[in-house]
């Protein structure tokens, strides 16, 4: 595994639809590892490929499963790596939520997204899965998978500002 240089704006790829991957060999399963030891050291709870600079269809989350885990602290956060990922359901209900992100450093906004959403892709083997998220969880893979279609958190925000440096960081997607 290795570390990959997160790439901040104005690089264009952040901005770019990225491509679908039908590859499942030896490079993608480093891309995976690579992409979560990043999002780790970062430290995030999120990373899409387009933020190291690759226009492919790859996420990677870290986070609790359920809702009620974030409260427990003996509760074990989950690894999800999700290839072509794609919202299939969302909630009406929303919530307002600030994030951050590890390609606009710095930068707050103020976000409104689905409470819960239903993801579909298939995981780092080609093989199909669903997840059912919930909260921050579905706030983060909502950031990620917009990562994928070229849009920044700011592009959806209701209010941005600069973050002060001597504050103690929110949550990085």
């Amino acid at each position: 595994m290795a570390l990959r240089k997160i790439v901040t704006l104005p690089n264009p790829v952040l901005k770019r639809k990225a491509h679908p991957v039908n590859r499942f060999d030896r490079d993608l399963q480093t891309l995976v590892d690579d992409m979560v030891e990043t999002m780790r050291e970062a430290p995030g709870v999120g990373l899409a490929a387009p933020q190291i600079g690759l226009a492919e269809r790859v996420i990677v989350v870290e986070y609790y499963e359920r809702e009620e885990d974030e409260e427990n602290e003996d509760a074990r956060k989950k690894v999800w790596a999700v290839i072509n990922p794609e919202i299939v359901k969302a909630s009406e209900e929303t919530l307002l939520g600030v994030e951050g992100c590890l390609s606009i450093p710095g930068l707050l906004g103020e976000v409104e997204r689905h409470a819960e959403v239903h993801v579909r892709g298939l995981n780092r083997h080609g093989k199909p899965m669903k997840i059912k998220a919930r909260g921050w969880l579905a706030r983060i893979f909502q950031h990620e998978i917009d990562h994928l279609n070229g849009i920044l958190f700011p592009d959806r925000a209701v209010r941005v500002w600069q973050q002060k440096q001597e504050v103690e960081q929110e949550q990085e997607f």
